[in-house]
């Protein structure tokens, strides 16, 4: 666990760099969840906040058997790619706040071409007034320890967690 937030991004860089071994440990995850007794093979979903909303994404568009991905806050790259030819299976959630410094244009345009362009079922909800971090009641109390540009906003938060739930129940 990272205690400041230089850590928290040095490690997001180092493990994003290696790809094969990041999809290596998500499928090996996927392997151990889908061998627990209480758990619905037919309806796996992976949900991930800030760098982890980045990983489930991209695990989602390298293939991975799984049936959503919901994506809090998540990195979005410019870099994110689709194997030509792949049809990607899990429905996707995106949920970004609006007024996160840390996602650009840019990027926003990148995600939603590189997925109507390849068919991908997926929503992307840019929700109002929402920094990075709009999930994490502590945000605001981050925000000012580190001077960061993030904040909990409740209304997005509980509005994303219901379409999330929403999209569960409908699986």
């Amino acid at each position: 666990k990272a205690s400041h937030p230089k850590e928290a991004k040095d490690f997001a860089s180092k493990t994003i760099k290696n790809k094969e071994l990041v999809k290596k440990k998500f499928d090996e995850a996927l392997k151990i969840l889908k061998k627990r007794p209480d758990v619905d093979t037919d309806k796996i979903v992976a949900i991930g906040y800030c760098f982890g909303g980045g990983i489930v994404l991209n695990m989602a568009l390298a293939g991975t058997d799984i049936d959503l991905a919901a994506s809090f806050h998540g990195s979005l790259s410019e870099n994110m790619q689709i194997e030509k030819g792949k049809t990607i299976k899990p429905k996707i959630l995106v949920f970004n706040g609006k007024a996160d410094s840390f996602v650009t244009e840019e990027q926003i345009s990148h995600f939603k071409n590189l997925m109507k362009n390849n068919d991908v079922n997926y929503e992307f909800h840019n929700l109002e007034n929402a920094k990075h971090s709009f999930t994490n009641p502590q945000a605001d109390e981050f925000a000012k320890k580190f001077n960061m540009p993030i904040g909990y906003n409740k209304k997005a938060d509980k509005k994303s967690w219901n379409v999330l739930l929403k999209e569960i129940k409908s699986l």
